[in-house]
């Protein structure tokens, strides 16, 4: 609520999201992909839903048919978005397993972040949100189903064709490793699924290994 109302009189979602950080005491600089108002719109059998409508009120019941990003073409990114991704600091750039066409695509719709990405020069490394054909939580594998896409980790990797230098999934997706690297990814496998503070801890530290391994 405080968020919305501070957005109403005009500060920058920058703004309130670093002051929201300080305040629970976050050490990380939290950054939106933009200040500008972006709307992601699912595409359904029955017409287009804003994602709150799809995701709460109709709890991801109708068929999806695909996706839009209203306003996303007019978009900059947030000040400091494009500089950290061109940064030579970073380890590497992770592209967390949250769901690739509602969560990732939008950033990705913003006006200069794929190229921020592709030209970074750490590696850009994604964790499968996919584990054993089922998604790790929301409608991923769902969607996926609806739009004729294949419920793999191996589909995953595709879907970010060209942004990737590594690709993290799950030991259960072990039999995946050859057709993704044959695809010309690298890639490992190792437990992906976070169910405590260790299993995150552990999962951070293979990717920052894998990171310096490319």
């Amino acid at each position: 609520m405080e968020r919305t109302q501070r957005l109403a009189k005009g500060e920058t979602l920058a703004a309130v999201t670093g002051d929201f950080a300080a305040r629970l005491g976050i050490a990380a600089r939290i950054l939106p992909m933009s200040n500008d108002p972006v709307r992601t719109l699912i595409h359904t059998d029955g017409g287009a839903l804003a994602f709150q409508h799809y995701f709460v009120r109709d709890k991801c019941a109708p068929q999806v048919t695909g996706f839009s990003f209203a306003g996303a073409q007019h978009a900059q990114p947030a000040p400091g978005v494009v500089e950290a991704l061109s940064s030579p600091e970073p380890v590497c750039i992770v592209i967390c397993p949250s769901n690739p066409f509602v969560s990732i695509d939008p950033i990705l719709a913003v006006p200069g972040i794929r190229a921020a990405l592709i030209a970074a020069t750490g590696p850009v490394i994604a964790v499968s949100p996919i584990v054993g054909g089922r998604a790790i939580k929301g409608p991923t594998a769902k969607m996926m189903q609806e739009l004729a896409i294949p419920q793999t980790a191996e589909a995953v990797a595709a879907h970010y064709q060209g942004l990737l230098d590594g690709f993290i999934l799950d030991q259960e997706d072990a039999d995946m490793l050859p057709q993704i690297g044959a695809a010309g990814l690298s890639c490992r496998c190792v437990q992906s699924v976070m169910q405590n503070l260790q299993d995150k801890v552990e999962l951070a530290a293979n990717v920052l290994d894998f990171a310096a391994h490319l």
